[in-house]
């Protein structure tokens, strides 16, 4: 079982909000995910990602691959090299 922490939209139209989920590669981008690790806001100014800090590094440790996009938001974030 790989697993990749990604995004799942959860906004409206012309609101878009997400979460930032650990989920197998296996399942559809807005399915069943393994743990909710935080959300990904882009129409904010500032504060655009929310994570569980603690969780994040769990996942990575257990092997799992952050998303091109999510690996870019947690360098920013300084969560990983």
């Amino acid at each position: 079982m790989s697993v990749r922490i990604r995004l799942s939209r959860v906004g409206t139209n012309k609101k878009p909000l997400f979460r930032v989920v650990a989920a197998t590669r296996t399942k559809a981008a807005d399915g069943k995910f393994l743990e909710v690790l935080g959300t990904y806001n882009p129409k904010l100014e500032k504060e655009k990602l929310k994570v569980d800090k603690e969780r994040v590094h769990f996942w990575i440790k257990q092997g799992a691959t952050p998303s091109d996009l999510i690996s870019q938001l947690l360098k920013k974030q300084g969560l990983t090299q």
